[in-house]
């Protein structure tokens, strides 16, 4: 069995898995790292493997004091990824993003594919049907933004996330609500028709902390998946396994 450790920007999620099957899945905050890992491993004890991806600041040493009979997997730039890495700089791309286009490749193979990754930031990466890892875009995610209308002016309040009733905000608040959703839900839109009109055959997939509130809200067809993150994790570890 295998533990899956996402650290985020702003949460941890872990998942256990057997084989390809997700058995539980967990979030906690940073400062509960230490105490959350163990409390899993102790309740899922054939855990003998975690594999972990880091978009902050941890490195090996910060996982000295877990369970020293399990075997740590650290996601790095210079890991087995099943594509190959066309970013004109390749070191600075996130291991989030290498993490979820490997997922990509092999849970969609031999078409193009585009994944969204709806969470602190909104991520486009885009892998075309020869596993060639070509880039995409970066922008700010729905929280980010709602909390820049705030601190950038001086009297717009900050909202939590709420559907608008309208494309016309009839308040200022409603305004707010209009202009964060209906303008991530057009990019995202907009950022999909623009990748169909260059390449055909094309899988996209939704993903991250916001994927279920925007899924139903998209014009487009995709496959949404919250977990993806940690399902290609998984899907990583095994072919690593079997390539290594």
């Amino acid at each position: 069995m295998l533990l899956a450790i996402d650290i985020g920007n702003t949460r941890i999620k872990c998942a256990v898995f057997n084989n390809s099957d997700l058995l539980e899945h967990f979030s906690f905050e940073h400062s509960k790292l230490e105490n959350c890992i163990n409390q899993i491993l102790l309740k899922h004890p054939q855990c003998k493997d975690v594999i972990v991806a880091s978009v902050g600041n941890y490195a090996p040493m910060d996982f000295e004091n877990l369970k020293t009979f399990i075997k740590w997997h650290f996601l790095t730039h210079q890991s087995n990824f099943p594509f190959q890495n066309k970013y004109a700089t390749p070191a600075t791309l996130g291991i989030d993003r290498m993490v979820l286009s490997g997922g990509a490749v092999l849970m969609f193979p031999e078409t193009n594919r585009l994944v969204i990754d709806a969470g602190t930031c909104i991520t486009f990466d885009f892998i075309n049907s020869n596993d060639q890892y070509l880039g995409g875009a970066i922008s700010p995610g729905i929280r980010m933004r709602y909390e820049a209308l705030h601190h950038f002016t001086a009297r717009l309040p900050l909202l939590d996330t709420k559907s608008p009733d309208s494309f016309i905000g009839d308040s200022t608040a409603e305004s707010m609500h209009a202009g964060v959703i209906y303008g991530v839900l057009n990019e995202i839109d907009g950022f999909i028709e623009q990748y169909k009109v260059t390449n055909e055959n094309i899988k996209v997939i939704l993903t991250g902390g916001d994927s279920e509130f925007l899924a139903m809200r998209l014009k487009n067809t995709i496959f949404a998946s919250p977990n993806f993150l940690l399902e290609s994790m998984n899907q990583i570890f095994q072919y690593q396994t079997t390539n290594d």
